[in-house]
């Protein structure tokens, strides 16, 4: 077993884990964060999409020991209480969901998406930027409109 301490949502968190126990389960089992989702345990499906250190990271691929010392927001650290993060408001308002098990890893590959390209998107870009993020319910069009609406709104607030 091993010490880890890994900042989650603002918060530190600390437990002790096996050497291999993955992101995904330090945030679901010691952290009792569940917004991040087990799909395919082999960085396919993208719904144990989280922040790491700033960056959209696939959990079910990093080891919680390689992110001792790191910082990690979840799904559960984008609403700012009861309000929610521009994106979450943008897949509700836009329809951006059916079953909800891909969302909280669409929501944030979307927002690092949104992020790295300064909210300026197109449809095609964010078709391709989404490409390793799966959703079965949805043909993605409702997905790409709640993006490129989030990402309108990133924009608008950089330029005020």
């Amino acid at each position: 077993m091993t010490e880890v301490t890994i900042t989650v949502n603002g918060a530190p968190q600390t437990h002790d884990v096996e050497d291999r126990t993955l992101l995904v389960h330090f945030l679901r089992d010691h952290a009792g964060l569940t917004g991040t989702h087990v799909g395919c345990d082999t960085t396919q499906c993208g719904a144990c999409t989280v922040h790491l250190d700033g960056r959209a990271v696939k959990s079910c691929t990093v080891l919680a020991v390689a992110a001792d010392g790191g910082a990690v927001t979840t799904i559960e650290g984008l609403a700012e209480g009861d309000t929610l993060s521009d994106l979450q408001q943008a897949f509700k308002d836009n329809h951006g969901l059916q079953c909800g098990f891909c969302t909280p890893g669409m929501v944030m590959a979307g927002t690092d998406l949104i992020r790295r390209y300064g909210g300026a998107l197109d449809e095609e870009t964010v078709r391709e930027q989404l490409e390793g993020n799966i959703c079965r319910c949805t043909g993605y069009t409702n997905i790409v409109k709640a993006v490129l609406d989030a990402a309108g709104k990133y924009r608008a607030k950089q330029q005020a």
